[in-house]
């Protein structure tokens, strides 16, 4: 499974971030955001999901290009990127620049569902997690996100578009439900006016500046509070 790493310049180890892509795969427009997570003081690790199928994944927003990244992400389970989840913490410790008993995540997307499958699989690693504009959190499958979400312990924050047809209110208030019954602390936050993916600086039409800005500082306290303590 190839990752994209990154690291501040000097100094280390450094507490662990697990980045996990949104649907359109790894590139440049994410490796920025990873860069600029790791300057804060972490070791971040972004794997490609896409690893059984292609080492790198580019596509358009063609219709052509929409079906294969609908295929793509289609091949993917909570299961199968738990499991990828295991093999990454696993590897941690052969790594010097990583602290890997100090360990955060984050999910865009796609990968909402997946961070918090990945959180209630490995509870004594995870000390917290983020899901930004998450899709498919309830489903009628017994690994729901919404189901997984009452065997959390880590801190939990789920960031939400208020315009976003991947995860309608409804949908939240039955993922907000299993964090109430998990006991663990979390917070739900809408974001006014944004859209899916209004996190990403080159979604041209959704990219939301002041909102993506607002993400980062709610991350940057979430890992502050469970990774440099």
């Amino acid at each position: 499974m190839n990752t994209f790493t990154a690291r501040p310049g000097v100094g280390g180890p450094f507490p662990t971030v697990l980045f996990y892509m949104d649907a359109f795969g790894l590139r440049e427009e994410l490796y920025e955001m990873v860069r600029r997570l790791a300057s804060a003081g972490y070791f971040v690790v972004a794997p490609n999901l896409y690893y059984r199928r292609t080492p790198h994944f580019a596509t358009d927003s063609s219709p052509e290009g929409m079906a294969r990244l609908f295929d793509m992400m289609g091949h993917l389970t909570n299961a199968g990127v738990t499991r990828d989840t295991g093999a990454v913490l696993d590897w941690l410790p052969s790594q010097a620049d990583a602290i890997a008993t100090r360990v955060g995540a984050v999910g865009y997307c796609m990968s909402g569902p997946f961070v918090i499958a990945a959180a209630a699989a490995f509870a004594d690693s995870l000390a917290c997690i983020a899901a930004i504009h998450g899709a498919k959190l309830v489903t009628d499958e017994a690994d729901s996100p919404h189901r997984l979400a009452s065997k959390l312990r880590c801190e939990v924050y789920v960031g939400c578009a208020t315009n976003d047809k991947w995860a309608a209110p409804e949908v939240i208030a039955q993922l907000e439900d299993g964090l109430r019954q998990s006991g663990a602390p979390h917070q739900v936050e809408w974001y006014e006016g944004t859209q899916h993916g209004f996190v990403f600086p080159l979604r041209t039409g959704i990219y939301d500046a002041i909102a993506a800005e607002r993400h980062w500082s709610r991350l940057h306290a979430l890992f502050a509070r469970h990774l440099l303590a």
